[in-house]
C-alpha cells in the first residue's frame, strides 16, 4: 500500500517535468524562428541598400535605374503583409540588371558583394525554413496542443518571397 503514495508524486513529477522540458524546447524554437527572421531582414535590407547604390551609376539605364530604385525602395519600406511581393521584385529586377555583363565588368565589387549577399540570402532563408518547419512541426502535436504549450505565440508563418528567391537564385 506504501508503494503507491510514492509513485503517484512520482509521476505527476515526471509529467510536470516532461511537459517544462516541452514547452521550454517550443519557446527555443520561437527563439531560433525570430533569431533567424531578424538575420534575414538584415540581408534583405543590405541588398535593398546595394541595389541603391547601384541606381547612383551614370552608365545605368534609366529605365533600369527607374525599376531599381522603385524595387529597392519597396523593398526597404514595405510593411509585412506586401513584403513578400516587394522581394520578389527586387530579385526579378536584381537579375535583369545581371544580365547586362558590361555594368558586370565595370563594377566586379559591387556585384561581387552582391553575389556574398545573395549566398547569405540563400543561407538565412533556409535557417528561416527551417525553424519555421520545426516549430510547426512541434506546435502540431497533440500534447502540445492539449496543454497550450505554445502560449499566446503566433504561429511562425513562411514568406512567398523565400520561395521565390531561392528558385530564382539557383537559375
Amino acid at each position: 500500500m506504501d508503494l503507491p503514495i510514492f509513485i503517484a508524486p512520482l509521476i505527476i513529477l515526471l509529467v510536470i517535468w516532461y511537459l517544462t522540458f516541452s514547452a521550454t524546447r517550443l519557446d527555443r524554437l520561437h527563439q531560433r524562428v525570430e533569431t533567424s527572421w531578424a538575420n534575414l531582414d538584415a540581408i534583405l535590407q543590405r541588398r535593398a541598400s546595394l541595389a541603391l547604390e547601384l541606381t547612383h551609376f551614370p552608365e545605368t539605364d534609366p529605365a533600369a535605374n527607374l525599376l531599381l530604385t522603385f524595387a529597392a525602395h519597396h523593398a526597404r519600406a514595405a510593411d509585412i503583409s506586401v513584403r513578400s511581393e516587394a522581394e520578389s521584385s527586387l530579385t526579378a529586377v536584381l537579375l535583369l540588371l545581371r544580365q547586362e555583363s558590361w555594368l558586370v565588368e565595370k563594377y566586379p565589387d559591387l556585384f561581387e558583394e552582391l553575389d556574398q549577399i545573395t549566398e547569405r540570402l540563400k543561407v538565412g532563408i533556409s535557417l528561416h525554413i527551417e525553424g519555421v518547419s520545426a516549430a510547426r512541426a512541434r506546435r502540431s502535436k497533440l500534447i502540445y496542443r492539449i496543454f497550450r504549450l505554445a502560449g499566446k505565440a503566433p504561429l511562425p508563418v513562411k514568406y512567398a518571397f523565400e520561395d521565390d528567391s531561392l528558385v530564382e537564385m539557383q537559375r
